[in-house]
This record gives structure tokens, sequence and C-alpha cells, in this order.
């Protein structure tokens, strides 16, 4: 137990502690930069992942007998995830689809998103209650936020729905 007093252990935690945020936060980017098909930044992140990886797992192999050092490794373990999670979602980085119901003012959401500079696709529809109208919105994730203050405003009764894309080719991209 004289390893709780050892200013040195504290330091050897902290360290891979540090290290293990660091490489899971560029683990977190990774995964979600391969799924948006951007292999060079995924290769970056992958080679810097992996050697923080070697660095923080040796020095808990060569101090197994500080338990501080696990303790440090498995909380930048979780606390690692978290950070590229934020970080991922200040970048913001690609596309979403964004879909509107709207029972009454599916034409007014419309025409304000058209207002605001965005591509809309207005599909008549019918629902448990009647018909409605589907609206069909892809923006960069970045005006995710805009878009939904917009439908938010015209029709705060809409129903709406993300999911991420990854687009192919063609359309309207608000610049």
């Amino acid at each position: 137990m004289s390893w709780i007093l050892d200013g040195s252990a504290w330091l050897g935690a902290l360290f891979v502690f540090c290290m293990r945020v660091l490489d899971m936060s560029c683990d977190t980017l990774r995964v979600l930069f391969v799924v948006r098909g951007k292999k060079k930044l995924s290769w970056i992140l992958g080679f810097v992942q992996s050697s923080v990886f070697v660095i923080a797992i040796s020095q808990v192999l060569t101090h197994l007998s500080n338990p501080l050092t696990v303790i440090g490794y498995a909380a930048g373990f979780a606390t690692g995830n978290v950070v590229g999670m934020y970080i991922e979602e200040y970048l913001a980085i690609g596309h979403t689809s964004i879909r509107v119901v709207s029972s009454r003012l599916g034409a007014l959401v419309a025409e304000k998103l058209r207002e605001g500079g965005f591509a809309v696709t207005e599909i008549p529809a019918r629902g448990k209650d009647g018909a409605v109208t589907v609206l069909n919105i892809s923006v960069k994730r970045k005006d995710v936020d805009r878009v939904d203050t917009i439908i938010l405003e015209a029709d705060p009764e809409a129903f709406v729905t993300t999911e991420d894309l990854r687009p192919l080719r063609r359309g309207f991209w608000r610049s």
C-alpha cells in the first residue's frame, strides 16, 4: 500500500490516463471517419492511436505493482470515448438527412426552409389521421440545428427524424 503515498506512482497513473484519453479519442474519431469514408484522416488517426496505445499499455505492464496505472488506464479508456464523441460533435463533419412529417403546415415549413437556403423535397402522404406532407432535407451536419429551429418555428407539432448520410453524387448542397 506504499504506492498510495508515492508521487511517482500517481504521476505514472496520470501519464497512462492522459495517453488513454488521447488514444481513445483518436479511436472514436477514426471509427467515425472510417464510416464516412475519410481514408487519409482514418489512416493518420489509426497511426497516432496505435502508437499511443503501445506507449500506454507498456507503462501499465512495466508497472504492474502500481494499481494506479491500471485505474488510470481504465479511466482514460472511458474518458477518451466521451472526449472523442464531443470532438466529433463539435467538428460536425458529414451530411444528415432530415425527414419532417407535418399534418397541417408542411407547405409553410418547406417555404421557410427554402427561404433559409435549404433544398426541400415535398411528398404528399397519408398518415394515421389523414393527409400529411413529408419533407426530405439533406444538409451538412453543422446546419442541423439551424434547420431544426426553422422547422420548430414554422410547425411545433411536426415529427422530425434524422439520419447520417454519405452523399454519392449530384444534388443541391448549401455552401
